[in-house]
């Protein structure tokens, strides 16, 4: 995982985590990675996983069990608030930058589908065996 300054590295971890929450990589109900691992595999300091780890407690993604880990939670709707989150957050990233372009609305939104039929495509294209 790539760093930048923009915000603390924990605040970036919290973000990845959540990252992996939606998209399953990390599993609902799942056991997580401990803060050693992920310190040890992120290349930061464990107290920084563990602060990431503790927001993502207080965000009520993830639960701990005392002598057993952490682990992802089975709140299906909670998930979906995340993930709708974080779409926004794209989504005011795309306005911003197309706006700094000085780009109309249609012509963002006409950008963004043929894009969004692009990456259809694409992965639709790369599930047929590139066929």
């Amino acid at each position: 995982m790539q760093f930048d300054n923009s915000s603390p590295i924990w605040v970036q971890l919290v973000e990845e985590f959540s990252r992996r929450i939606v998209t399953g990589e990390w599993p609902t109900g799942a056991k997580m990675p401990g803060v050693r691992e992920l310190a040890a595999d992120l290349g930061v300091n464990p107290n920084t996983a563990q602060r990431a780890l503790a927001e993502l407690e207080r965000l009520e993604l993830c639960r701990s069990e005392r002598a057993t880990g952490r682990f992802v939670t089975s709140d299906d709707a909670r998930i979906d608030e995340v993930r709708a989150d974080l779409a926004a957050g794209a989504a005011d990233e795309f306005i911003r930058r197309v706006r700094g372009l000085r780009m109309t609305h249609d012509r963002a939104r006409a950008l963004l589908d043929t894009r969004w039929d692009h990456h259809d495509h694409t992965t639709a294209h790369a599930h047929d065996g590139g066929v």
